[in-house]
């Protein structure tokens, strides 16, 4: 197998997420994703009129903002 066909076969592998797919994982509502999108809290991009997530994008994201919120240990 071909360095270009194994990278296309990874592409494959790991669809895009849906709006609907990214509030699921995340457990929140909808109308929160799509506001995060709009003002580019979340990483994602249009295709046509419609919002695409990439898991890898939205697990690193998540693990940026652990590190953000993360609090001192009591003593």
């Amino acid at each position: 197998m071909s360095n270009v066909e194994k990278v296309e076969k990874e592409k494959v592998s790991e669809p895009l997420m849906t709006l609907s797919a990214v509030a699921a994982f995340l457990q929140i509502k909808e109308r929160t994703i799509y506001q995060w999108a709009q003002k580019g809290t979340i990483p994602s991009f249009k295709l046509g009129n419609v919002w695409r997530f990439e898991r890898k994008d939205i697990e690193a994201w998540i693990e940026s903002r652990k590190k953000e919120t993360l609090r001192p240990k009591k003593v």
